[in-house]
């Protein structure tokens, strides 16, 4: 019997009294229909026959308050359903989880059923549908009708230019619990807060997101009444128990899960999705740390939940321009250093921009010198020259030579300039940087401060140490007049001198001025960020030109353990620094060595 109502389990029961031959004694007269199912319930008690009662699709486990059928060694009960709901259990009920298939099994169905449509991408089609034994079964059915290979379909899947339910019914079939979950207190959330999940990664996504003013706010306009973090998160519970999401606590940062084929007909029964999708991306804005820089498991959740935001979500996105979520998750591949990411990321938002908004739009001016930056840190300087010489012919055109725009835009390409060793010309834009920004904004401005902190590390990077020295001290001094002797500027500008003084073969003097720079950055930035790092590693080398080599051995090892843990063990200075300490180890082993390698 379909078990989804009270009427509709009372009326089948009489229904089977009446065909099982019941009357008289019992009373199955067709007359009273509940008093027809009681004298069934009665008989399955009674009787010795063996018997077999399946309740197929329990929407709620309420309306089978008192129409349980009776345990008995001679009958059996099945009951189906997509409802986690602990008042299902209990009472000599065994729950039994039907779950997806195995890769394997996924590829053997698809063998038997598809025979020579069978191609390579079958692998792929089961992991595009989830190993859903549903899903596969009609996208089987679709192939066979057709005669289209696994290549054929998954292009129709990916390609989004169908909607899934012409391509699968289960489209339809995953979303038949919704509106019974909508009706479920808190009633009227359920259909907004799957909309909202369903553009974020089927993964999972953190549950903090939940709580933040960013939902809260959105499931209020969609109910038309104040929603808390409460009630929010009861939403999710109720979507739990429909099974439309997965929702664990024990995993923080992947608390909350959605099928991708439940999300993506959940995405199609949106009317107006750019709200959606832009609450889902202020949601993840709100929950982005402020220390980004380390690769976490955390920091990837997030990355690959912006990543599915903006697959899923497309040009809503960029009403009516580009979300401020897609530029942090791409300046936090930058600091992370993760350079092959933030290329792929900053290419696809500087075309987008220049599609949806346009060359002289901000947003894409800012995409460009972006994507140039990933060139850059990836040692693709030569792309990157090119990209950022336009930027600042655009940026000179459309704000003017002295804006701070294109001011940045020069100190951006004398960067460039100086990592392809074209140092003159490096020297020569920072030096007119420094000079308009002291001339428009003061000598003490941070933004001229930072300017002369620029161009003193241009002199060093040129060989004018004497000359990087004099500017580095007289911007460490004015910034600790300006700023405070803790400001990150400030330490910045003493690191900064300490290399200078390092370059100059002051070692004594750049020693002390490093480990105060040290324990500044630790308490500013924290002592696993990839600056605090390299100041340490700096130091390490320090200690080595002073003679003093375990202290410098020990350091660097801590260093190497620090950056593979943060950075991983392939990460360019993580290998970097182990190279080096390796040489130095086999060095004092040995009782040499060049005490002026780099760390």
């Amino acid at each position: 019997m379909t078990a989804d109502s009270p009427e509709q389990i009372i009326a089948t029961y009489a229904r089977a009294a009446r065909r099982v031959g019941l009357g008289g004694a019992l009373g199955a007269e067709g007359v009273d229909l509940r008093a027809d199912a009681i004298a069934l319930l009665e008989w399955l008690q009674a009787t010795d026959r063996t018997w077999l009662v399946v309740l197929d699709d329990v929407t709620d486990p309420a309306h089978l308050d008192g129409w349980w059928p009776p345990t008995r060694p001679t009958g059996r009960t099945v009951a189906t359903t997509r409802l986690h709901d602990a008042a299902l259990d209990g009472a000599d009920r065994r729950r039994i989880p039907v779950g997806t298939w195995s890769p394997a099994e996924s590829r053997s169905y698809l063998a038997e059923r598809l025979g020579p449509l069978l191609d390579d991408r079958a692998d792929a089609l089961a992991d595009a549908l989830g190993h859903l034994p549903l899903a596969l079964g009609q996208a089987a059915a679709f192939m066979v009708n057709q005669e289209e290979t696994c290549g054929e379909y998954l292009s129709r899947y990916d390609g989004g230019r169908e909607r899934l339910a012409d391509l699968m019914p289960v489209g339809v079939t995953l979303l038949l619990s919704l509106e019974a979950a909508n009706r479920a207190s808190p009633a009227g959330l359920a259909r907004p807060a799957l909309a909202l999940a369903s553009y974020l990664d089927p993964a999972g996504h953190p549950g903090e997101l939940w709580a933040t003013e960013a939902v809260t706010g959105y499931l209020s306009r969609c109910l038309g009444e104040p929603v808390d973090a409460d009630r929010a998160r009861k939403a999710v519970r109720l979507l739990h128990r429909y099974a439309l999401v997965q929702h664990s606590r024990a995993d923080a940062i992947r608390s909350v899960r959605v099928h991708a084929l439940t999300a993506r007909a959940a995405r199609e029964s949106v009317t107006e999705p750019v709200p959606v999708a832009r609450a889902a991306a202020d949601a993840l804005l709100e929950i982005w740390p402020v220390n980004d820089h380390a690769r976490t498991e955390s920091a990837a959740v997030l990355q690959s939940n912006v990543a599915a935001l903006h697959a899923a979500a497309g040009d809503d996105l960029w009403q009516p321009d580009g979300h401020d979520l897609l530029f942090q998750a791409g300046r936090s591949l930058l600091r992370a250093r993760m350079h092959a990411a933030a290329v792929t990321h900053w290419e696809d938002l500087a075309d987008r921009a220049l599609r949806m908004v346009g060359p002289e739009h901000w947003d894409c001016l800012n995409a460009r010198m972006n994507l140039a930056t990933a060139y850059r840190h990836a040692g693709r300087t030569d792309e990157a020259i090119p990209i950022l010489e336009q930027v600042l012919a655009d940026r000179e055109r459309l704000f003017g030579l002295d804006h701070r725009e294109t001011l940045t835009a020069r100190s951006v390409l004398a960067s460039a300039f100086w990592q392809a060793r074209r140092l003159d010309d490096a020297v020569a834009l920072l030096e007119g940087v420094a000079a308009a920004r002291e001339r428009l904004l003061g000598p003490d401005d941070p933004a001229t401060l930072v300017a002369r902190a620029n161009l003193a590390a241009s002199y060093g990077q040129a060989g004018r140490t004497a000359e990087s020295i004099t500017l580095y001290e007289r911007v460490l001094a004015d910034r600790i007049r300006v700023l405070g002797p803790t400001d990150p500027n400030t330490v910045n500008a003493r690191a900064g001198l300490s290399t200078a003084y390092g370059s100059a073969g002051r070692i004594t003097e750049a020693i002390p001025l490093l480990e105060t720079t040290i324990a500044d950055q630790e308490q500013v930035l924290g002592a696993d960020h990839p600056t605090t790092l390299s100041s340490r590693a700096n130091l390490a080398a320090f200690y080595r030109r002073a003679g003093r080599e375990a202290e410098s051995i020990t350091l660097l090892d801590q260093v190497v353990t620090d950056r593979r843990r943060i950075l991983g063990p392939h990460h360019p200075h993580t290998r970097t620094a182990a190279d080096h300490l390796a040489t130095w180890r086999a060095a004092r082993t040995q009782g040499k060595g060049d005490r002026d390698a780099p760390s």
